[in-house]
């Protein structure tokens, strides 16, 4: 008996996990677009360096 009630209260627990949030999904969307401005962020910085670096002369 004991093992099926066991049974039971874990297949509860999966379902309840399984469940999605609405606030959960709304955070993850909002993760992601931080990250993607991030990684853009750091991409046009980059390419700032790198134009720095090419518009550099040596003067004789």
């Amino acid at each position: 008996m004991k093992k099926v009630f066991y049974l039971l209260f874990a297949a509860g627990l999966f379902t309840f996990a399984s469940c999605e949030s609405k606030t959960e999904n709304r955070a993850e969307e909002v993760q992601e677009e931080s990250e993607d401005a991030a990684e853009e962020a750091a991409d046009d910085m980059e390419d700032a360096a790198d134009d720095m670096e090419d518009t550099t002369a040596v003067v004789q």
